[in-house]
């Protein structure tokens, strides 16, 4: 499984694929598909604005050079129709990919920011999705973000929502594309915690282990 992102940012992702099984490999060059089962597109800061067609407004720290290796990676992965899934700024690069469109600073933000540790709240998921079936209509997840994705973009399908309105988790209708606002890797193993679901169940169902 290859995840796309700077090795000294990624140690969550790395240790919660190892607890499963699943060999990990983190590099932001663009690889020779046949090499990996999978890509994961990792958290991070802010996206540049350009590539959803905005000035910024409202927008933090963003590294435009990462956002555009990131997305020629997923683009590899996508061409490939090989699994790929997006975690929090993941899943909104994902919608932009697709021609998606994104908030820059969610109007209910105070409920979604990192405020010196993960904030966590109740959401809902569309009933027959994949987050349903794993979690039922109704469950907590952590969140650590500003922004949002706005509207969708081609063959995305949003399954998951906030109390606030704001979109939680997406599919692509068509490929074996996932998307999830919240953190699972900060919600399994040596991260588990009590108030919030077993990130172990979604990352399980990703790699089919």
């Amino acid at each position: 499984m290859l995840i796309a992102g700077q090795k000294d940012k990624t140690v969550n992702y790395e240790n919660a694929m190892k607890e499963l099984g699943v060999h990990t490999e983190t590099s932001l060059h663009v690889p020779d598909i046949i090499s990996y089962d999978g890509l994961i597109l990792p958290g991070g800061g802010d996206i540049d604005p350009k590539l959803f067609g905005q000035l910024p407004c409202e927008t933090g720290f963003f590294d435009p050079v990462l956002d555009r290796l990131q997305l020629a990676i997923l683009r590899a992965f996508v061409l490939s129709r090989k699994p790929v899934l997006g975690i929090c700024k993941g899943m909104q690069l994902i919608n932009i990919y697709f021609g998606g469109d994104m908030v820059q600073h969610l109007k209910t933000s105070e409920n979604h920011a990192y405020v010196k540790e993960d904030q966590i709240h109740r959401s809902v998921a569309k009933k027959g999705s994949f987050l349903e079936k794993l979690y039922g209509e109704q469950f907590v997840v952590n969140s650590a973000h500003h922004q949002g994705v706005d509207c969708p973009g081609k063959g995305i399908e949003f399954v998951q929502f906030a109390e606030d309105g704001v979109v939680e988790g997406l599919r692509h209708r068509f490929l074996p594309v996932w998307g999830v606002q919240w953190h699972p890797e900060r919600l399994c193993f040596a991260h588990r915690r009590e108030d919030a679901v077993d990130g172990a169940l979604l990352l399980s169902f990703y790699t089919g282990v």
